[in-house]
């Protein structure tokens, strides 16, 4: 087992005032009424100084050898005894020739129903925006009405997380403006602020979704009024993860999705204004903020904001990256690699200074 540890080092960081907290206990799911007014604030634990660990996996099950050891390897976080918080990246399905079924949607629910650990999960580009028969071969599928199926299983209970041990978190469905993003959540810990945006490959659903579509696409959104809509919702909780960071006096913060937005391999130019908002708000924030990516499957640690040399090819796939020193990228593992996942530990006390430190963990 390697492990590596990140450092920031930030002169501008200053003691932080104690401020209340709030339970973490299971709680009583909310109802729509008493979520009716939407608020970044509440419920946060903010005060709490305590290290905070979350076990974070992505890109899988792909194929049977994968659906087979998910079981094992959410039993091996399960056991964990320092793990507080699972959180899933997306793609739980390869992204062609594999049809996006609600039978195998069902299969994953049900693994992910072993967790005893509250789960977060953002969805990925293979389970609703590659759901089509053109280029894929996934199925003739409308990739906005699979999204919509992921959301009715994956998110039964806006403002709750999967998991045996359910964690109450904000919801942008409390949103009246972007209502249908109730994937998109957040929540604080050990004072840092976590956010889980719907940021998928493919170019973030630039890619065509090609035809024939089925006979009722036309219910469903079209991929220009998606892009649109999504554009949107993403900035704004892009927005409102900062705001709650500053006026908290966070730590640090934390951002999950799914697309690797510097992948080379891949087009990108969904992405450019994405990359522009968050180096531009981590700039001017000025604590450690951590990027955790999936999508291009092989583990690694960089910052693409940096103005070092070292990433310098990284920094230059968008155009107008702005510089933010106080960004960390952590790209997990895929299907393809060996199984395992991150242990991350938030540790606002930690002895040599550093925030966030990680340990890869294998399945065997």
């Amino acid at each position: 087992m390697s492990r590596h540890a990140a450092v920031l080092s930030l002169a501008v960081l200053t003691a932080v005032s104690a401020v209340a907290c709030t339970s973490d206990a299971p709680i009583t799911p909310p109802t729509p009424a008493s979520r009716a007014s939407f608020s970044i604030g509440n419920p946060v634990n903010t005060g709490s100084e305590n290290p905070f660990t979350l076990a974070v996996i992505g890109d899988i099950p792909y194929g049977a050898q994968k659906i087979a050891e998910l079981p094992r390897l959410i039993d091996l976080m399960n056991a964990d005894p320092t793990v507080d918080l699972a959180v899933h990246l997306g793609d739980i399905k390869a992204g062609s020739s594999s049809p996006c079924t609600d039978e195998y949607f069902a299969m994953v629910r049900g693994m992910f129903d072993r967790f005893k650990d509250p789960l977060v999960y953002t969805p990925g580009d293979n389970e609703w925006t590659d759901c089509h028969v053109a280029s894929k071969n996934n199925g003739l599928y409308t990739p906005t009405e699979r999204l919509q199926a992921v959301r009715a299983l994956f998110y039964p209970v806006p403002g709750q997380t999967l998991g045996g041990r359910k964690k109450q978190v904000l919801t942008q469905a409390d949103d009246p403006a972007n209502s249908a993003y109730v994937e998109n959540t957040m929540f604080m810990e050990s004072r840092v602020v976590f956010a889980a945006l719907n940021i998928t490959g493919s170019n973030n659903d630039l890619a065509s979704w090609g035809s024939p579509l089925p006979a009722n696409a036309a219910n469903y959104p079209t991929q220009a009024q998606e892009v649109a809509s999504r554009a949107q919702a993403n900035t704004v909780w892009l927005t409102k993860a900062f705001a709650l960071a500053n006026a908290q006096d966070a730590e640090g913060l934390v951002l999950f999705m799914q697309a690797d937005m510097w992948d080379a391999t891949a087009a990108l130019s969904g992405f450019d204004a994405l990359v522009t908002q968050i180096g531009t708000l981590a700039a001017a924030f000025r604590k450690p903020v951590l990027i955790l990516e999936g999508d291009s499957h092989r583990f690694k640690v960089d910052n693409p904001f940096s103005a070092n040399p070292a990433n310098a090819a990284a920094h230059a796939l968008h155009p107008s990256t702005p510089v933010a020193e106080n960004v960390i990228r952590i790209v997990v593992e895929g299907s393809d690699g060996r199984t395992e996942y991150v242990r991350l530990t938030i540790e606002p006390k930690s002895k040599d200074g550093s925030l966030f430190s990680w340990e890869r963990v294998p399945l065997d």
